[in-house]
């Protein structure tokens, strides 16, 4: 029960330090909410005493500090010199995880519960993706978004693809995502709002379900039974592969309409072949599970929509094909 009450305050005050970050009017009280954040996060991961989140943590804790102290120099250089803002914007994409500053992203993933691996890829990337957007207007900042794009999109398709813990899998499917993600902060707010949106109900889906199954390798996927809770599994790993009719399609959608408006055709063709890659790997886990399980008569007895949580995984899966142009309306 300590544990429990533990989390809940050191989660409320992470989130305190990002309201924190996104409110501020200066960098210093931007710094501010992330040194919150992060302080509030180490032990958060730390609760669990083993020594893999011990790695983890102290991984953690040295990289947020380097971004955080370039974040302070940087913010000093923008007085003296205001193209240094690169220089921000290259720490903050360190934070949070975004190729080519991806190299601590899967160790640390690694390592960590489901329960912080799915808070270090979402709320842990909203205030570094929200100061981020404010920088836009210089120069030298959309020129590192374009690299962001273009090597988001290579390193976290072709880094998947020998991996065999699903933790690292998931960590390079979100460096994939950050891509397209930096691509909607090219745009407007209201795109990676609604990107981001779909990425974490989605992600926060699957942890549940790996988590759910104490699924940890890929060996496991070898385990399942033909069975409601499978096929809602291979579901949910298709729409975080973008995969058309199925939920995740639709922000991608909606994120090459209007790259393709602005004529943003490089930057497309990058994501779009990271896409086709990183659903290489998500079709090789649901292969693996689909030749190697075993059938059970339960699958012929069983109803299944007569779950209620199976029902609503499986309408979370299939909503972008049942109305997608409500999403449109509403993101517009």
């Amino acid at each position: 029960m300590l544990i429990y009450s533990s989390k809940l305050f050191f989660f409320c005050s992470l989130s305190s330090g990002v309201l924190l970050s996104i409110s501020s009017d200066s960098w210093f009280g931007a710094w501010c909410g992330l040194e919150l954040n992060l302080m509030s996060f180490i032990p958060f991961i730390s609760l669990m005493k083993n020594n893999y989140t011990s790695e983890a943590s102290l991984k953690y804790f040295l990289i947020q500090a380097l971004g955080s102290a370039v974040i302070i120099l940087g913010a000093v250089s923008i007085l003296i010199l205001p193209l240094m803002k690169w220089v921000v914007a290259s720490s903050l994409m360190l934070k949070m995880g975004a190729a080519p500053l991806h190299f601590w992203f899967p160790s640390v993933m690694s390592g960590l519960n489901w329960l912080s691996c799915l808070v270090l890829m979402s709320i842990q990337k909203i205030a570094p993706l929200s100061l981020l957007s404010y920088m836009l207007s210089s120069l030298e900042s959309s020129y590192l978004i374009i690299i962001g794009i273009i090597a988001g999109a290579t390193v976290g398709s072709i880094g998947g693809l020998n991996q065999v813990f699903l933790r690292k899998i998931l960590a390079y499917s979100s460096i994939n995502h950050m891509s397209w993600m930096l691509s909607c902060l090219w745009m407007s707010d209201s795109s990676w709002i609604m990107y981001f949106a779909f990425y974490v109900l989605i992600s926060s889906t699957i942890v549940y379900l790996f988590y759910s199954q104490n699924m940890n390798h890929i060996s496991h996927m070898a385990v399942f039974k033909w069975s409601s809770l499978s096929v809602v599994t291979w579901m949910s790993l298709l729409s975080l592969g973008g995969l058309p009719p199925f939920t995740g399609f639709v922000p991608k959608w909606f994120v090459l309409q209007e790259m393709m408006f602005l004529k943003m055709f490089i930057p497309s063709f990058f994501l779009l072949a990271g896409t086709l890659v990183s659903l290489y790997y998500y079709l090789r886990l649901i292969f693996l599970s689909m030749s190697v399980s075993v059938v059970t008569t339960k699958w012929s007895k069983e109803a299944f929509f007569l779950s209620k949580k199976m029902s609503f995984y499986v309408a979370l899966s299939l909503m972008g094909l049942i109305m997608p142009s409500f999403f449109f309306l509403f993101f517009m």
